[in-house]
């Protein structure tokens, strides 16, 4: 017979083994088998050949990747600081319990609904040189239409205007969510010693809110290295690979290369970008808040 320890622990097993189940299948078992399938040089129809790390040391002197390492990093240094202040902004603003306020919250939420072929759609009306809403404006003061999407120099910049004004509004829902968790008592206590605003923001508000700040960051960062959408409907990489993410690349190596394997050691690559960088700024960010 079990013991009523063993009878609590054994239903707690079977509430979580479904959902762990799942988990397992959908998330571990997909993350070991490419760890594994990197270690091979396969393609599409089931070939595949043990080459040990042979892919990484290709992948590490391939001047497309490292190019499209660089891109990545790019793109992501341009959309997570105005991804982490502009709702911030927006949020302080918007704070409100007013019907002006929450018709601007809406608006501002909106974009993120939208799918990414539609936000590509729309910023090809606005930023296309051939008839584009901002050319058409450059046009009435006589100026010549800027290439967005064709001048190397301009293109990350491009997109990561695309997804800035496209990922704003979840942010600033989560700051919204975290300002109206810090208690008002302390805004008053503020206004009695007639606190100014810069200070009452920085010694009261952001402190308030910072591991909100730290999870937008570190969310943002998560999302932004994985860029694909834009590049691949707008420019596909072009020109001369300037807009070409890692993701953009694997996609092509594995399906229209179909090298399975290499694609595979690219996306661990990736993957461990992704986890150097956010642990990296997640300790970090701890370190200075006082939680360590």
């Amino acid at each position: 017979m079990l013991s009523a320890k063993a009878k609590t622990q054994l239903g707690n097993f079977l509430f979580v083994a479904p959902y762990m189940f799942v988990f397992a299948w959908l998330l571990v078992w997909p993350l070991m088998s490419g760890m594994g399938l990197s270690l091979f040089k396969a393609d599409l129809f089931g070939g595949a050949t043990f080459v040990g790390l042979e892919n990484y040391g290709r992948l590490l002197s391939d001047p497309v990747f490292l190019q499209a390492v660089g891109n990545t990093f790019l793109f992501v240094l341009l959309c997570v600081p105005p991804l982490a202040i502009i709702p911030l902004i927006l949020a302080l603003l918007l704070n409100r319990s007013t019907r002006v306020a929450a018709f601007f919250r809406g608006v501002f939420f909106s974009s993120s609904v939208l799918s990414v072929t539609i936000v590509t759609l729309i910023w090809r009306m606005v930023l296309i040189p051939d008839g584009g809403f901002v050319a058409n404006i450059l046009a009435v003061f006589g100026l010549p239409p800027i290439p967005f999407f064709s001048d190397p120099g301009i293109v990350m910049g491009s997109m990561a205007i695309i997804t800035v004004w496209w990922c704003l509004g979840l942010p600033m829902m989560l700051y919204l969510s975290a300002l109206q968790q810090v208690p008002q008592d302390i805004y008053e206590a503020a206004a009695l010693d007639n606190s100014r605003w810069w200070t009452t923001l920085t010694r009261i508000t952001l402190p308030s809110i910072s591991r909100t700040v730290v999870l937008v960051v570190i969310m943002q960062c998560v999302l932004q290295f994985q860029l694909f959408g834009q590049p691949q409907l707008i420019t596909q990489g072009g020109p001369n690979g300037a807009s070409r993410p890692i993701v953009l690349f694997i996609f092509e190596v594995g399906f229209r290369r179909w090298d399975i394997g290499y694609a595979a050691a690219a996306s661990q690559i990736l993957f461990a970008i992704i986890l150097l960088v956010t642990l990296g700024q997640y300790l970090l960010t701890r370190k200075r808040t006082g939680d360590a």
